[in-house]
């Protein structure tokens, strides 16, 4: 015999095989909704569920409000207190808490202890369950009283959810709104069935919803009480990459809710940095005149306050119009028509103002890829963590901004209202910049930063020779540093440049030693008494 003959066969007896095998699988993980269970607080979404699982001969089964919301329907539902042979009771509390309800989720199929049991006590299986818990988050978020928020506490719905996603093998659980679509297009495809795979996938998510729900209440509990780190963000946006291509970039948050998105790409997660540090930044100057700052790198290379916007774009590019270039521009205030023509000669990525002027947008949406955020009236989480080593460090937000009234003279001369004035502005600076750090800054504009120097004497070599290479008089300029002076250099240094006025936090052992040549050179110090680290 033909020896390709004898591998043919075989070939053909294997293949056969392999497909009896995959339909067995099939017929094994694959089942027929035949019963489902639905419990939701908010009914929008629900109707066409309801009308294809009628369609496909599902019993359904449902109490209160939901029940009579599918009776109008006009389709047949089975009242849960039927089959309990209790009614709803305390108020609502307990409806769907019973052995026939949960009995008829958790049984196994293929375990015929199970199946005897359900058989003996007359407990229908149920299939799917549909679930829309209270809107505890929501109830929080309005602000409503502490009664109202506890009966929105869902006990039955969270059982349900977590009860049918343990028993994935034999039931489908819709555990919130968001899973209704995907759902209902499953349901018309496969006629009614669907997969063991499919069903692990709303499990799952079931135990994200369920999680979620459950951090919430303990977060409205605790009220930071207990230290202990729990999260949850719901909403997710995958970035075309994290800081470099070879990372994997994700941002949990809602950014339609910070902002209107009115033009250009998509944000990057360097762009999402930098967008932080300047909304942060521009919160300290909400209040004052026209503001307009340039970021680069998370810290501001140009910024100035002006009597008009304009103006302050003008002074803040002229802050260093190198790094400006491919910057993150903020406004505090509403771009108009003639700041517009001026920032549309700039690449930039990013532009974010309160409001623009339907002229202004003309102008800047010329360029495609730049993104304009209009900025939302949001308020900003006060505690900030990141990931370190094997843990998580947290802590409160720097929330102190200094004025006037904050500040304490040092030395014999005092600063003049307008150096006050500017050591204010640069202190505000400080607080925003990366460590070590020193801003110098005069008539509301900034001047020149050193960032990030592992020096403070680095820092302020730096900020007095970009200061120059830009042509600034320094002279009557002022000085904020984020920590203290450990010795009388960096004051020397900066009365050589010609800065008249100092503002730091003050409390080295060794303060007395800036104290003094602030004296001898007839220069102002003061103290806030607030180290503005920022690393």
């Amino acid at each position: 015999m033909n020896p390709f003959f004898i591998l043919y066969v075989l070939k053909v007896r294997k293949n056969r095989l392999i497909l009896h095998f995959l339909l067995h699988l099939r017929m094994s993980t694959s089942k027929k909704i035949k019963s489902a269970l639905i419990s939701v607080f908010d009914k929008t979404g629900l109707a066409p569920l309801v009308q294809e699982l009628h369609k496909n001969g599902v019993v359904l089964y449902s109490t209160g409000g939901t029940q009579s919301f599918i009776e109008e329907m006009k389709i047949p539902v089975e009242r849960v207190e039927d089959l309990t042979s209790y009614p709803s009771i305390l108020g609502g509390r307990v409806k769907t808490l019973h052995p026939k309800v949960f009995g008829g989720i958790l049984n196994r199929r293929d375990i015929e202890e199970d199946q005897a049991q359900i058989a003996e006590f007359e407990i229908p299986e149920i299939d799917l369950v549909i679930v829309d818990l209270y809107p505890f988050e929501a109830t929080v978020a309005a602000g409503s009283g502490h009664d109202e928020i506890i009966e929105k506490i869902d006990i039955g719905g969270v059982s349900l959810i977590r009860a049918a996603a343990k028993n994935y093998k034999d039931v489908v659980i819709l555990p919130c709104q968001a899973e209704y679509a995907s759902f209902l297009e499953l349901l018309i495809e496969q006629k009614g069935e669907t997969s063991l795979g499919q069903r692990k996938t709303f499990a799952q998510e079931a135990f994200n919803v369920t999680s979620h729900y459950d951090a919430q209440i303990f977060k409205y509990f605790n009220q930071g009480k207990k230290e202990v780190f729990k999260e949850s963000i719901q909403e997710s946006h995958v970035l075309r990459y994290g800081e470099n291509p070879h990372q994997r970039g994700i941002f949990y948050g809602n950014l339609d809710g910070m902002f209107d998105k009115l033009h250009g790409k998509e944000l990057s997660y360097n762009n999402l940095l930098d967008v932080d540090a300047a909304v942060n930044l521009m919160a300290d100057f909400k209040d004052d005149e026209p503001t307009f700052a340039i970021l680069k790198h998370n810290n501001a290379c140009g910024i100035a306050s002006r009597p008009t916007l304009r103006k302050a774009y003008i002074d803040a590019l002229a802050g260093d119009p190198v790094s400006a270039f491919g910057g993150i521009l903020i406004s505090n205030t509403t771009i108009d028509k003639k700041t517009a023509e001026l920032v549309d000669d700039l690449f930039c990525e990013v532009i974010i103002a309160p409001a623009f002027t339907d002229e202004s947008l003309e102008i800047l949406k010329s360029k495609k890829n730049r993104i304009i955020l209009a900025q939302k009236e949001v308020v900003l989480p006060n505690r900030q963590f990141r990931t370190i080593l094997n843990g998580v460090l947290v802590q409160g937000k720097d929330l102190i901004t200094e004025t006037a009234k904050d500040l304490e003279s040092k030395t014999k001369k005092k600063p003049t209202d307008k150096e006050i004035e500017d050591m204010i502005f640069a202190n505000k600076l400080v607080k925003h910049t990366k460590s070590n750090t020193i801003v110098l800054a005069k008539n509301k504009q900034l001047l020149a930063s050193g960032t990030g120097q592992t020096s403070r004497v680095d820092a302020l070599v730096h900020a007095i020779h970009k200061a120059k290479s830009f042509n600034f008089d320094m002279h009557g300029a002022v000085m904020a540093s984020d920590a203290f002076f450990p010795f009388p250099d960096c004051v020397e240094i900066a009365n050589k440049a010609g800065i008249t006025a100092v503002i730091q936090p003050g409390g080295s052992i060794k303060d007395q030693l800036s104290i003094d040549y602030c004296n001898a050179n007839k220069m102002a110090m003061v103290f806030t008494g607030n180290r503005h680290f920022k690393h």
